[in-house]
């Protein structure tokens, strides 16, 4: 007897990754929502807010806004959590912070967010949300780290190219005393600070061991 050929049907399946299937990638991308890891209060941290592209909020860089900005970075800071640097750019803020532990991690940039917002609608006459997404966060392990985001973050206008004096005044640069010619701008800041000074190792003398920052030159 003839043995009979079995016929293979395709099989439908439910589960599993699709092609073309999720969120599509946009020109720049989310901080994804992903549990973030216990924080020790020893690590200084590099912390990036971003505003939302969809809304008419201006350069975050004019007067009124960075005002407005300038005075939630002061409000801000508490003996938990606080914010030692800073810079602010067009569509984004830089922040150097310290945080005992996780939870006042994110309570403390959970307050920040909320009164910077509230700020900046209120100069713009606007409601609604301004970040775009979750703040983005790195711990700074090592004094190098340390140094290289010190640098990145207070000579950051002059990596985007933007024409400023070697201090930004869209910055805490004229707080700070790492400045390998700092005795030339010594006098420069005769406002009270608006950031607080560091108590962790790395941030205070670690990144020193790499030595001073230097000014960037004076953009014509």
């Amino acid at each position: 007897m003839a043995r009979q050929r079995q016929l293979s049907l395709p099989v439908r399946t439910w589960g599993g990754r699709r092609a073309g299937a999720g969120r599509k990638p946009g020109p720049r991308p989310v901080v994804l929502h992903r549990p973030r890891v216990q924080h020790k209060s020893r690590f200084p941290l590099h912390v990036t807010l971003r505003a939302r592209s969809d809304i008419d909020m201006g350069s975050l860089r004019r007067t009124r806004l960075y005002s407005a900005l300038e005075a939630a970075i002061t409000a801000s800071s508490r003996s938990d959590f606080r914010l030692v640097h800073f810079s602010v750019q067009g569509d984004h803020v830089h922040l150097v912070a310290e945080a005992h532990d996780k939870p006042a991690l994110s309570s403390g940039m959970r307050g920040l967010m909320i009164r910077a917002a509230r700020a900046l609608n209120r100069a713009r006459g606007r409601s609604g949300p301004v970040w775009a997404d979750r703040y983005h966060c790195r711990e700074l392990r090592t004094p190098r780290e340390v140094r290289h985001a010190l640098s990145y973050v207070l000579l950051n206008a002059h990596k985007h190219g933007r024409k400023v004096a070697a201090l930004d005044p869209c910055s805490s640069a004229r707080w700070f005393d790492g400045w390998r010619d700092y005795s030339a701008v010594v006098d420069l800041a005769h406002d009270p600070p608006a950031v607080v000074a560091p108590r962790t190792w790395l941030l205070g003398a670690g990144w020193r061991r790499h030595g001073l920052l230097r000014l960037a030159p004076p953009c014509s």
